[in-house]
């Protein structure tokens, strides 16, 4: 990428993705500012999981819906440590397979295979929209979710096209170690010592505001963002955003919904905004 971001510092909440998006704003000159989220875990109980995984191999499901590609590294996991890495993965290779975005799809190619479609949207609703598209009647579909998110939609737009949908979630999310984190960060926005916020999930913005009302820092938090561009990396960030009456000042061009179109995006508004203010 051409552009660059030497001298700004940006705020990233990511978790899952870190170090990856912080090697690439650092590739670029910028100063970042980490602060996760929350912390991902094993499901806490994991037999239903290695249940679903049984069934699945037994008898693979017509349709395999993947939501996160975590969740299908979390079950990589356990099929490894139970020696059964050769037959599930057999199994997905039988399956129709779906993946909610990129992600779902790069970590299908790390055990050798290849999603049949990639929802246009990377949202509930895409899939719902997707699979709306295709003949599901008398299909079993394998659906696996992820934490923090009501499904309930999603599966009932499933069954109502004629399809058993069997839901498997891996893994959850502990957020209570990261908010002295978000705490520190909205003090540094507000003190105006960030240059932009990066928004990679909708999860990001729930847990910004749910930290901040827990407590009672939601006018603060307000008051940072209002100080600080914010950088939303699609329309499912910028949709929660609004949700709470917020708005992204970056977003990435032409519906490049990825983390290097929104750095650029960054680096060019941001240098706008340094050029309006000479």
């Amino acid at each position: 990428m051409a552009d660059k971001l030497n001298g700004y510092r940006i705020l990233i909440l990511e978790t899952r993705e870190e170090a990856q998006f912080s090697r690439l704003l650092t590739e670029q000159g910028a100063d970042v500012l980490q602060c996760p989220m929350f912390t991902i875990e094993d499901a806490p109980d994991p037999a239903p999981v290695e249940a679903w995984i049984r069934r699945f191999i037994a008898n693979p499901f017509d349709d395999l819906v993947l939501m996160t590609g975590e969740g299908l590294r979390r079950m990589m996991k356990i099929v490894r440590h139970r020696g059964i890495e050769k037959e599930f993965v057999a199994a997905v290779g039988k399956s129709r397979k779906f993946a909610r975005g990129p992600k779902p799809g790069r970590a299908l190619r790390e055990i050798g295979l290849e999603a049949d479609i990639t929802t246009e949207k990377p949202t509930s609703e895409g899939v719902a929209e997707m699979l709306s598209r295709l003949d599901l009647k008398g299909h079993r579909l394998g659906l696996q979710l992820y934490p923090e998110k009501d499904h309930s939609v999603l599966i009932s737009a499933i069954t109502s096209c004629g399809a058993e949908v069997d839901t498997v979630l891996p893994y959850i999310y502990d957020s209570k170690a990261a908010e002295t984190n978000i705490l520190s960060a909205i003090d540094e926005m507000e003190a105006g010592r960030v240059d932009a916020i990066a928004l990679t999930s909708s999860g990001q913005v729930r847990r910004l505001v749910d930290a901040a009302k827990a407590h009672d820092r939601e006018d603060q938090l307000r008051n940072a963002l209002a100080k600080t561009p914010i950088a939303s990396v699609g329309p499912v960030v910028s949709d929660e955003l609004k949700s709470y009456g917020l708005e992204a000042d970056i977003y990435p061009a032409n519906d490049a919904f990825f983390m290097k179109p929104l750095i650029s995006a960054m680096s060019i508004a941001l240098d706008k905004s340094a050029a309006r203010a000479e």
